[in-house]
């Protein structure tokens, strides 16, 4: 056997004059149709993946003349209002009128919920920090009753009197980062898919019940757009934006009239675009003449 024979047994080895007269396969170039992308297009689809997301967003403006007069007769009976709590009584409507929005997904079936519940994101440890309040049976609530529990049940939690908060998130802040969220997806399973209770963990079936309101009005931002977490399980999140006088077009006449900004984002997996738009009907309905849907108004009852 010659040096070269030995050699060829060895693919790696080029070393013999003779390998290199031997055929080898080229690599084809596959042709395909259409132009190649260059510079920042190139770019960005490297860097990010198709869209997989089922969030939907929408806006709309409602008049808020009508809204405006509703929470400055409740303030004269005493009772402190504002455009938040009525948008929150504004969705338990709107789920009532829609209840294909009221169930929670699992393993390909929807599960009706037992009751309306809405959950209030609210700031807390002055701003540096959110948590919430989940408002149960919402729709069988007026909007005054609302506004009295969230306002109790808020202040305890920015005094750290919320056993439950306290529970979880002691639990939540000895667990490092990679255990972190391993616990968020299973504590999102069992309490968000089964609607099952953790009490020694401080976590509660459905934390963030039907929907979630927010608002950043208060902040003086006009409107904006509020992310749906996966770990939330709702199919909707509404923020409300600041109210600001504006001029719009009345009967073909231009007239300044107090309007309300308001986005939503919707979890396309629970409904349509024909159950959004009826929802939406039901929820402009209420804010656009909340008196009709609320009981009268009768003297704020005094703090103990």
């Amino acid at each position: 056997m010659s040096r070269c024979d030995e050699r060829a047994r060895k693919p790696w080895h080029t070393g013999c004059p003779q390998l290199h007269s031997m055929d080898v396969p080229r690599r084809s170039r596959l042709r395909l149709p259409g132009e190649t992308l260059r510079g920042w297009r190139r770019v960005a689809t490297a860097a990010w993946d198709g869209p997989n997301d089922p969030q939907v967003f929408g806006a709309l403006d409602i008049d808020g003349t009508a809204l405006r007069a509703f929470m400055q007769g409740a303030r004269a009976a005493g009772h402190h209002v504002t455009p938040t709590h009525l948008a929150g009584r504004a969705v338990a409507h709107a789920l009532a009128a829609v209840p294909d929005l009221n169930v929670r997904l699992l393993a390909g079936r929807a599960f009706p919920r037992p009751s309306i519940d809405v959950f209030f994101i609210a700031a807390i440890e002055r701003g540096r920090d959110l948590s919430g309040v989940k408002v149960e049976r919402a729709d069988q609530k007026s909007a005054v009753a609302i506004a009295a529990e969230l306002d109790e049940r808020g202040r305890a939690l920015k005094q750290g009197k919320d056993p439950s908060l306290a529970r979880a998130k002691a639990t939540l802040e000895r667990l490092p980062m990679p255990l972190l969220h391993v616990a968020l997806r299973l504590g999102a399973w069992v309490t968000g898919d089964l609607a099952l209770n953790i009490p020694q963990l401080g976590l509660l079936a459905s934390p963030f019940g039907s929907a979630m309101v927010t608002s950043v009005g208060m902040l003086g931002i006009p409107h904006g757009f509020a992310p749906l977490m996966w770990m939330y399980r709702v199919p909707l999140l509404v923020l409300v934006g600041e109210m600001s006088d504006k001029p719009v077009a009345i009967d073909g006449r231009v007239e300044v009239r107090p309007m309300l900004p308001i986005t939503a984002t919707i979890d396309h997996r629970y409904v349509d675009g024909a159950q959004i738009a009826k929802a939406m009907r039901a929820f402009r309905k209420y804010l656009e003449a909340p008196a009709a849907f609320e009981p009268a108004l009768g003297p704020a009852r005094a703090r103990v």
